[in-house]
């Protein structure tokens, strides 16, 4: 065991292992606050579900905004600026939310820290490109995955018990987990930026423009297939915690334990999962996670306590499990070396819009059709997404077919 360990620290480069490091210490703190944050300001404010999930709406519409910006920024003038410089930031947003106490405020908040937060994601998604060569990247982005969710099995955990007597406290240990990895990035980290050839002309041409993706059709169609997927994912991460306490009553040191076993799976299995897919066509890997994606966040409607949506959470864990790595890297795959960030910016807004489709989705069929009504949406959107990758894997096996026609028609 220690011999393969070993073997795994040296097939990546020093620079991988910190951002390893980097992520385990600020997703800890990070997890603490999280998955709980919708119950604080539901509480603060005491105003409707749609209105509070409207925040997070406000915050996905700036991540929209600035993940166009963020991917030229990031092919301009580098990786390693953007994201510290996004972690700074956040640190400092989590210490401000402990001081939030009105509906503007919150707004305000959730708006920047939309702004800053595609800036890392970007940033260290296209880093992770410069580091590894395609054919180890599914491996490289199902260890970081460890990593990240190694954190999430720690942070609620222990956060849920924290949050339950002092929201201040877990705010102060999620900003200095986020500030202490903006420091070890600053510090030890390097620039990867490939060095450019181009004139100055192309360059500024390219810094603005996002054409030349937008025109890669297969590119486009998986994003949009993908942002249906997330939507669910968002009803499940944000809305379940409040879901669960107000209509069942399941505590937030309870409920931490939720999160905390998708992290353990993803931590236990991730690495197994990603040897065994990786076998596979890609688009269909994608269909099978959506699909499980889709059955996770339905059954939570069948639920009425706290081990029903446990059992939830693993179901849509093992989509997860299937369908993150891939997703990460057929898009890191599709891009020309002088065009990552701005693929990687672009895969980022399913993110982006998925935050704010979800979370204003799930509270406008909680207030106007009921509670159960959030995860009718959830498998709804699942299974779309479901059968948008099915017909894409399907296109995709029969572009081959028509090339080889063509060929023999020349």
């Amino acid at each position: 065991m220690l011999s393969r360990l070993r073997i795994i620290r040296q097939e990546y480069p020093p620079q991988f292992w910190l951002l390893f490091l980097g992520l385990l210490v600020s997703t800890v703190g990070a997890s603490m606050i999280w998955p709980f944050l919708m119950i604080y300001v539901s509480e603060r404010l005491t105003l409707p579900l749609t209105t509070v999930a409207s925040l997070l709406t406000i915050n996905s519409i700036m991540g929209l905004i600035f993940s166009f910006i963020a991917g030229p920024v990031a092919d301009r003038f580098g990786r390693k600026w953007v994201m510290v410089a996004s972690l700074a930031y956040n640190g400092l947003y989590y210490l401000l939310m402990s001081r939030a106490g009105t509906l503007p405020a919150f707004a305000a908040l959730m708006a920047f820290s939309g702004a800053f937060t595609p800036l890392y994601r970007v940033g260290a998604d296209a880093m992770m490109a410069d580091l590894i060569e395609p054919e180890r990247r599914s491996y490289a982005y199902a260890i970081l995955r460890m990593s990240n969710n190694l954190g999430v099995a720690v942070g609620p955990a222990i956060g849920g018990f924290v949050a339950a007597s002092s929201y201040t406290t877990a705010f102060y240990i999620a900003a200095a987990g986020m500030l202490a990895y903006s420091l070890l990035l600053a510090v030890f980290a390097r620039e990867t930026l490939p060095v450019r050839s181009e004139p100055a002309s192309r360059l500024r041409e390219r810094f603005g423009g996002y054409g030349r993706i937008l025109g890669d059709r297969p590119f486009v169609s998986f994003v949009s297939v993908f942002t249906l997927t997330q939507i669910g994912a968002f009803l499940l991460w944000i809305l379940l915690s409040v879901y669960a306490k107000q209509n069942y009553g399941v505590s937030e040191s309870q409920y931490g334990f939720i999160p905390a076993t998708n992290a353990i799976m993803v931590v236990l299995f991730q690495v197994v999962v990603t040897r065994f897919t990786k076998r596979f066509p890609p688009l269909w890997v994608l269909a099978v996670g959506t699909l499980f994606y889709a059955v996770g966040v339905g059954s939570v409607t069948l639920g009425t306590g706290f081990w029903w949506f446990w059992t939830s959470m693993v179901i849509t864990t093992v989509g997860e499990l299937i369908l993150i790595p891939t997703s990460t890297t057929y898009a890191a795959n599709q891009a020309p070396p002088d065009m990552r960030g701005r693929y990687m910016s672009i895969y980022g807004l399913t993110w982006s819009i998925a935050a704010g489709i979800g979370p204003i989705l799930g509270g406008f069929l909680n207030d106007n059709l009921g509670p159960h009504y959030i995860w009718y949406g959830g498998f709804a959107t699942g299974m779309a997404a479901t059968l948008g990758f099915i017909v894409l894997a399907l296109s995709r096996q029969r572009l081959p077919q028509a090339q080889e026609e063509a060929v023999r028609e020349v």
